[in-house]
């Protein structure tokens, strides 16, 4: 999968599909399964690394697991999310970090949130250079100190600037964009304006594709967000086979 064919999807009318990956077997599985695009996202900080939020994740810590994923695909579109405080300096402190991504690593673009006017800055600097680059407006869990967890855009005022904040990424480079936690008809709009896919997250079905973190999806994490449905419930799975793992050393059943 590469930038032309997710554009293709989008001019088709095709879905596109988005699961997060931040270990190699989860990659290689997810790979194989057919996704167009694995996000190697900031999200691991939570679902791997067991902090509350995203922000103490470092470029370091991001960087070790882009390597690791990207050594488990062979066919998927691979983004990395930039940490935060890799990127929001200035644009040379972002093409430091997203070039170190790229170079040290297979992946083939980077994300990063907000599409204020230093943003945008950024966005051109890293597109002029070469390395593509994925919006992300609406929520952004960078930002949870200030704009908490909540939906956002739900006012006429706050809907326009996201609006106007998409439409502003896509002419300052960006291939794609997410929108997050935004109504669904706000994302419908931007959606039809934009030449260039969206990815929805609790954004409503109108978007270009859509992307769950994979852990939400498989059913792994304690409390997953009202927008995160799970497909399968694997964490009572695990927790049963190990259950019953257990039980069977126990009474030496195991090994036969």
């Amino acid at each position: 999968m590469n930038i032309n064919q997710l554009l293709q999807k989008k001019q088709k009318g095709q879905k596109i599909s988005v699961l997060t990956a931040w270990d190699f077997l989860l990659a290689q599985i997810l790979d194989q399964a057919g996704v167009d695009i694995l996000l190697i996202g900031d999200s691991l900080a939570m679902v791997a690394l067991g902090y509350e939020t995203t922000l103490p994740l470092s470029a370091e810590a991001m960087l070790h697991h882009a390597q690791a994923v990207s050594r488990g695909v062979s066919n998927a579109f691979l983004v990395c999310d930039l940490p935060f405080l890799s990127y929001e300096g200035n644009p040379q402190q972002a093409f430091e970090t997203a070039g170190r991504l790229l170079k040290e690593s297979r992946v083939q673009s980077v994300k990063l949130e907000g599409g204020h006017p230093d943003m945008l800055e950024t966005v051109s600097f890293l597109t002029r250079r070469g390395i593509p680059v994925m919006g992300h407006v609406g929520l952004t869990p960078q930002s949870v100190h200030q704009l908490g967890y909540r939906k956002q855009g739900k006012t006429e005022e706050a809907a326009d600037r996201i609006f106007q904040e998409a439409i502003a990424l896509q002419e300052a480079g960006a291939f794609s964009i997410v929108l997050e936690h935004i109504p669904s008809d706000l994302a419908g709009r931007i959606t039809e304006a934009l030449s260039i896919p969206t990815i929805g997250i609790g954004a409503g079905k109108k978007c270009d594709g859509q992307v769950l973190v994979t852990a939400d999806f498989l059913g792994l994490t304690e409390k997953a967000p009202p927008f995160a449905p799970a497909y399968v419930d694997l964490r009572s799975q695990i927790k049963s086979a190990v259950t019953a793992y257990c039980d069977d050393v126990s009474a030496e059943r195991f090994p036969e």
